[in-house]
Formats: C-alpha cells, sequence, structure tokens
C-alpha cells in the first residue's frame, strides 16, 4: 500500500475517462462536466473508443465495446491511476479490473452508490427501453433493489442527447416527474453518460437531488486512489491465465 500511496502523491493523478462508444461529441461533454470537481493536482484524461458503436443501447451494442476500451488501456496500464467506464451499463467494467491493478468504477454503481447515501429510494431515468433490463440486472448486482423503486426509460434514443437536445430534455423531465409522483423516489439517477448536463438544472427545478454517475464515478475513483484502493487481485477479479486465443482474436491472448 506504501508504493501505492507515493505513485499518487508525488506525482500528478491520472484519471482516465473512457467512453466506450465512437461519439467524441458526447467524450467532449463529459470531460467538459465534471473535468471542474477534480482535484488539485488530479488530471483527467479522456478517451473515446477509436472503432465500434455510436451509442450503445441494449445487450448486442454493450458486447462490442470492450475490445476497443482494452486496445486502448492495456498500452497505458502503468501509467493511470483510476479508471471510470463512461457507460451506464458499466460495461467491460468487470474485464477491465482484471486487466488493471488501478481501481475501476462504472457511471452506474457510482451513481446508485451515491443515490443511497443521499436518499431512501431513489428511481433511474434511462433513455430507451431495451436498456431497462440490463439496468434492473445491474441494480440486482449490486444489491440496491430494495432502494431502487423503478427504471424508467424516457424513450429517447442515446444520440438524440447530442442531436435534438431539448427535445431529449423535455422527456427526461416527464419520465422525472413520473417517478417523483408514482415511485415514492426521493432521488433521481440519470441513467446514460450523454444527460451529464444535466443533474443541476433538473435538481433546482424539481428541488430533490438529480445524480449523474461520471460525476459520481470520477470523485469515487479519485479517492480510492488517494486512499491506495484498488482492486482485489484475487478471486473474481484475478490477472487473467496465460493462453493463447486464436483466430480474430489472437492479440487479445492474455499474456500477448
Amino acid at each position: 500500500m506504501g508504493a501505492t500511496l507515493a505513485k499518487v502523491w508525488f506525482r500528478p493523478m491520472n484519471i482516465i475517462l473512457i467512453n466506450p462508444n465512437t461519439t467524441e461529441a458526447m467524450t467532449t461533454r463529459m470531460h467538459a462536466a465534471v473535468s471542474p470537481l477534480m482535484g488539485e493536482g488530479v488530471k483527467l484524461t479522456a478517451i473515446t473508443a477509436d472503432y465500434g458503436a455510436p451509442s450503445i443501447e441494449g445487450y448486442y451494442d454493450e458486447v462490442f465495446a470492450v475490445p476497443p476500451m482494452i486496445e486502448a488501456l492495456k498500452p497505458i496500464a502503468d501509467q493511470v491511476d483510476g479508471v471510470v467506464v463512461g457507460c451506464f451499463d458499466d460495461t467491460g467494467v468487470d474485464a477491465l479490473r482484471c486487466l488493471l491493478d488501478v481501481p475501476v468504477v462504472g457511471i452506474c454503481q457510482a451513481a446508485m452508490q451515491a443515490a443511497a447515501v443521499i436518499a431512501n429510494k431513489f428511481s433511474i431515468v434511462t433513455t430507451l427501453p431495451v436498456s431497462v433490463p440490463a439496468l434492473e440486472h445491474l441494480v440486482l448486482r449490486y444489491g440496491f433493489e430494495r432502494l431502487c423503486g423503478r427504471v424508467r426509460a424516457a424513450d429517447i434514443p442515446v444520440l438524440d442527447l447530442e442531436e435534438n437536445t431539448e427535445n431529449a430534455t423535455r422527456l427526461i423531465a416527464a419520465e422525472l416527474e413520473r417517478a417523483l409522483a408514482e415511485d415514492g423516489a426521493e432521488a433521481i439517477v440519470l441513467g446514460c453518460a450523454g444527460m451529464v448536463e444535466l443533474s443541476r438544472s433538473l435538481t433546482e427545478r424539481y428541488g430533490v437531488p438529480v445524480i449523474e454517475g461520471v460525476g459520481a464515478a470520477v470523485k469515487l475513483v479519485e479517492g480510492l486512489a488517494a486512499l491506495g484502493i484498488s482492486t482485489s487481485p484475487r478471486g473474481g477479479y484475478a490477472p487473467p491465465r496465460q493462453k493463447t486465443y486464436s483466430g480474430a482474436l489472437s492479440h487479445y491472448s492474455p499474456g500477448a
């Protein structure tokens, strides 16, 4: 632990915010929204996937978002102090925890952790209905089923948050109002990285905490790194055993 603490405190802390989709405008908005939150001496570097889907909407898109993240992070693994995955499906978080020896946090888990601290019950407002089952599974996995009243979809494509912002915001606000009226929610979690800029205005408008996961995740990673706390190398997040993959996956072989 002493060595890890020395790594953090005797050079600038470098946190990577990686966007698993290819929409650079979303990466830019995430970085602009949360970089002012970083502590002194903390550098937040934003990375966009080099290839893949322009948005992640459901299980199929999610699978193909993992390889470009591995390719981006593996060469710089010894230069980073923490990683935030900027997708509310927490895409690839488990794989990256096996690959890296620094904290890796998904924005879904971070947002729900934050909501659990400041409210007795919360609801999640996401984009499309296709994303609801995946997020319901994460609610169960992270142990928040007693606190999360419901996962709701505003029925908007992710890219509408970039290209049709006014209408998207209107639909999100309408679903948020239903969550407050029908779910008994005391706080709202915004279920998409593309909603990163909406939390403060919606908090002021409705008088309840509206949490976006990017900011929650970067501050959680910053705190873990400062404390010298990283992912356990035992059990499920142990480094993958060396073996040779075949065909197009050969360059992902552990140890390659």
